[in-house]
């Protein structure tokens, strides 16, 4: 029996009719990865003066072909992000596809995501872009990074109360925006994601308002870094870590965001109730047992810190 690595299910192929459904209710089967994961990465460096979507992490452009039943590598009009594996931290997509899995348990906005087998035998991370609805038209999507004038060079200099003003500034009905950058801000610190800088926010237009984008780059970087880590990309009170239950919701909820106590208890109480299906979610996924152990063991550490 295997297990799907886009669903986590048990299947007898490679990947489960429900994993394939989400990709395409046409695809009844999918191909590896034409390419091993050193040529993922080869080719996400030769077309990166072609693309607009590279970082720190080796990314390509795909699109899928269910009558070939295989993703093809493009250079422009992708529909998906490729993030293959890192030659230096194990383990970034099956890290990544579980935080995605994770944030999605608590209702946060995710896209379609998940990993493909690639030819030798590696894992890559796909997540479906959410600012294209076919191949000429795109949604209106801005970084904060772009809405504070700040450069990628510059995308960690920035507080988090700045990019609540941001918020409160640009989006239709920032109320209700802000009680969804506050529940993912929780899980960002409870998964050990710090490395949410402004280019991992995006504000976007659809349905006639300006609203957060679905959550994208969610990772547990704080179990792949060694050393003295921080807490979060942007300050807090002028903290990056050693952060609090005072500053993360006496402070942040209450006094900055301005959040009503219903709204910030109905958020912590669905955060603590899902800590059993994270447990659940971290132990099915296809990190190694070391990595699982990490994740565990760092999730419970915070979520005590918080009285969760």
């Amino acid at each position: 029996m295997n297990k799907c690595p886009i669903t986590y299910e048990e299947c007898e192929a490679k990947y489960s009719e429900k994993g394939l459904s989400l990709l395409s209710p046409s695809l009844k089967s999918l191909n590896d990865l034409e390419y091993s994961a050193a040529e993922q990465r080869e080719q996400a460096f030769l077309r990166s003066y072609k693309m607009s979507i590279q970082g720190m992490q080796p990314k390509l452009s795909a699109v899928l072909s269910p009558s070939a039943s295989s993703f093809m590598i493009v250079d422009i009009k992708g529909r998906y992000i490729l993030k293959p594996q890192h030659q230096h931290y194990p383990q970034l997509p099956e890290n990544e596809s579980l935080t995605m899995k994770m944030a999605g348990v608590i209702n946060i906005d995710i896209p379609v995501s998940g990993m493909l087998w690639s030819k030798d035998g590696s894992l890559t991370y796909f997540i479906k872009r959410f600012d294209r609805y076919s191949k000429t038209k795109k949604l209106p999507l801005e970084d904060f990074a772009q809405l504070a004038g700040m450069t990628r060079d510059t995308k960690y200099g920035y507080s988090f109360e700045k990019l609540i003003s941001l918020v409160e500034t640009y989006c239709t009905f920032p109320v209700v925006e802000k009680a969804k950058l506050y529940r993912r801000t929780i899980f960002n610190y409870l998964s050990g994601n710090e490395d949410m800088h402004l280019k991992n926010y995006s504000l976007i237009s659809r349905n006639g308002k300006v609203e957060l984008s679905p959550a994208y780059d969610l990772l547990n970087s704080s179990i792949v870094l060694s050393g003295d880590i921080e807490e979060t990309a942007l300050t807090i009170r002028g903290k990056k870590k050693n952060l609090t239950h005072s500053v993360l919701v006496d402070y942040l909820a209450y006094e900055r965001m301005k959040l009503n106590e219903k709204t910030v208890s109905n958020i912590l109480k669905g955060i603590s109730s899902s800590a059993g299906y994270w447990t659940d979610l971290i132990n099915k996924s296809f990190l190694s047992a070391k990595l699982k152990d990490s994740y565990k063991s760092m999730l419970d550490e915070r979520l005590q810190k918080l009285g969760l």
